[in-house]
């Protein structure tokens, strides 16, 4: 597998924000931990409740981390997408 970047995603203009890189266990991690709603779906929407879901379910302190800052400022929620280059 190659470089995984995660990326916030502007849902009025579908303009991305990278976030920064996430390892292949982090990658798990979300994916095993977040609902998609399509099998083939590589975005999903993060608010607070998700980051303090994931703290429960023991993600990974750096992933966390990056999640927390790529909600900062945010009033709701944002969408996350991952990209594997």
């Amino acid at each position: 597998m190659g470089v995984i970047k995660l990326y916030k995603e502007n849902p009025q203009t579908y303009e991305r924000e990278a976030l920064g890189t996430i390892t292949e266990n982090q990658l798990d991690f979300l994916i095993d931990n977040l609902e998609e709603e399509f099998e083939e779906d590589e975005e999903y929407l993060l608010n607070a409740g998700t980051i303090d879901f994931l703290k429960d379910q023991k993600a990974d302190k750096n992933l966390i981390t990056l999640l927390e800052k790529a909600l900062a400022g945010t009033q709701d929620c944002i969408d996350i997408l991952y990209l594997v280059e």
